[in-house]
């Protein structure tokens, strides 16, 4: 499958790389990219809920009524949940949501989304670029030229270029990665996907094992 390579003003570089089909043209397996991110979406779960239960209420343990001939149910403790100021009944408990998924099915997982970007064609793949120093007004200038500016976007890198994420960092549509931090919830969660060509064999490297 081949792709152009395009500069920083979004013209063709002349240049085309080949993206392997063991990689970006794949069968996609939905159960496992429900999987991954259903994983990643409880990760950002803090699981720090909580709420009183009736052992924890500071009140009166006195029988507030006699047990029979009210007519009403019977009732104990002012710190029963069906009072107000009572206990929560089965309240919520600090937890942890994490679970475990092997990386056979994480790798397929991935590998799955980005065929389904690619099917799309919401794959760009551009020429490496780097800013002197961090600058939101330059990254802006990119993403205009890639017809990007109104549409989410998921930049992954090659290789650590501090200027170029902390030019992206202000922008809540735009989000810069390594490929190392490569997710299936990011991949799809873009409208568009911008993979840098110093990225490639790396990302092919890391799912093709």
């Amino acid at each position: 499958m081949k792709i152009a390579v395009l500069d920083i003003n979004g013209k063709d570089t002349g240049r085309k790389v080949n993206l392997s089909a063991a990689v970006y043209a794949i069968e996609p397996n939905n159960h496992a990219v429900y999987l991954d991110v259903k994983q990643y979406l409880a990760n950002q779960r803090q699981g720090t809920h909580k709420a009183k239960e009736r052992a924890e209420i500071v009140g009166s343990t006195r029988k507030i009524k006699k047990q029979k001939g009210t007519g009403t149910a019977r009732a104990g403790s002012i710190k029963s949940g069906i009072f107000r100021g009572g206990g929560r009944i089965f309240g919520p408990r600090p937890r942890n949501y994490n679970f475990k998924l092997n990386k056979n099915l994480k790798r397929l997982a991935r590998k799955s989304a980005l065929s389904i970007k690619a099917s799309e064609k919401a794959i760009t793949v551009l020429e490496d670029f780097n800013f002197e120093t961090p600058k939101t007004k330059e990254f802006t200038a990119i993403l205009k030229a890639l017809g990007l500016e109104n549409k989410k976007s998921l930049f992954v890198l090659g290789d650590l270029n501090n200027n170029v994420y902390l030019s992206s960092r202000n922008l809540k549509r735009s989000e810069v990665v390594l490929n190392s931090e490569l997710s299936t919830y990011k991949i799809l969660n873009a409208n568009q996907v911008v993979l840098m060509e110093s990225s490639l064999e790396e990302i092919e490297l890391n799912l093709s094992k």
